[in-house]
């Protein structure tokens, strides 16, 4: 008898009991609010009687959470930082030699009524050699010319909306058409190697956040494996007096649980730990740089998700370690 005996006290302790007192949906519903609440507090101080080994868990999930955590805000701000030198792309337009100043600005105020277009800049012929003889040191070359050899220029500064290289590619030759223009000058090399060096680093975040993911489940899935081997007479046990597989993996998805948000969240104050670190040293850099660039930290919805995602990891880990250990275990 001493089998049913533990049983009986097994189910007394996860609120199991084997009389069904009261009936109906509200009692069934409240049975069931007792038993999660139940589950979800033992597996918690069954987490911190061991509190050696679950803190080698905890840590090492932790780590490879902050690690996917980390390149996720550091590709967001170097995403930031893009955009902002994004900003300060220019179309430069050369004029054809006949054409006035008056010409040249009746077209600026054309291409600054365009929705596309922010800003728009001339710089006449005077204008162009003052700066070219202030800035090359060929000063005194360029005053025994009898004309100024260099065109008008216009500088024509795209909206930020537009960063895709084909966007700006088309306002290009939209302004290259027009008869007043010799040729139009964009460096765009540079802004397509700044998008695909942003697009590799968006797929290495996610194959790393994969990768990270996937040991995290590992860990959790090994202790969990640990833990259901040290509680095999438990479970045993309580198969023989008619427990469900379900009702047993209970407490081990809010192992799972707890893993995951203790793990999320020591992880979230890692990240914001690295940041609070090296956000003195960037702001000083960017201030040298004089440029706005401010550090970006994690929001409160990016929190919320990574501790919802920490914890849907454990949850996951444990269901699918417990529920192939469980359909193993059969009372002999």
């Amino acid at each position: 008898m001493k089998p049913v005996r533990k049983a009986r006290e097994f189910n007394a302790r996860a609120g199991n009991r084997p009389k069904m007192t009261k009936r109906g949906s509200e009692s069934r519903a409240l049975t069931s609010l007792q038993l999660n609440r139940q589950s979800l507090i033992s597996s918690l101080v069954r987490l911190l009687r061991s509190p050696f080994s679950s803190a080698m868990a905890i840590i090492v999930m932790a780590i490879a959470i902050a690690l996917a955590g980390s390149f996720y805000v550091m590709v967001n701000n170097a995403q930031q930082l893009v955009n902002s030198l994004q900003a300060g792309k220019q179309i430069s337009l050369f004029l054809h030699e006949e054409i006035s100043d008056q010409q040249a600005k009746k077209l600026a105020l054309k291409l600054q009524a365009e929705d596309s277009i922010a800003k728009v800049n001339v710089i006449s012929r005077q204008q162009a050699l003052e700066e070219f003889q202030q800035y090359s040191g060929f000063g005194a070359a360029l005053n025994a010319l009898e004309n100024n050899p260099l065109p008008i220029v216009i500088q024509v500064y795209p909206e930020e909306s537009l960063t895709e290289a084909f966007q700006l590619t088309h306002l290009l030759e939209k302004m290259q058409n027009d008869s007043a223009v010799d040729f139009a000058q964009m460096d765009m090399q540079w802004l397509a190697r700044l998008q695909a060096m942003m697009q590799m680093a968006n797929t290495v975040v996610i194959i790393l956040a994969a990768l990270l993911a996937f040991a995290v489940l590992f860990i959790i899935g090994n202790t969990i494996r640990s833990e259901l081997q040290a509680r095999k007479d438990e479970v045993i046990v309580t198969k023989l007096v008619g427990g469900t597989n379900t009702f047993i993996c209970l407490p081990f998805l809010y192992t799972g649980f707890w893993y995951g948000f203790i793990s999320g969240l020591l992880a979230w104050a890692v990240i914001n730990f690295i940041l609070f670190m090296i956000n003195a040293p960037i702001e000083q850099l960017s201030l040298l740089y004089q440029s706005q660039f401010q550090l970006q930290f994690m929001s409160f919805a990016e929190s919320i998700l990574l501790l919802f995602a920490s914890s849907a990891l454990g949850i996951l880990g444990a269901f699918s370690v417990a529920s192939h250990q469980l359909s193993l275990l059969k009372p002999e």
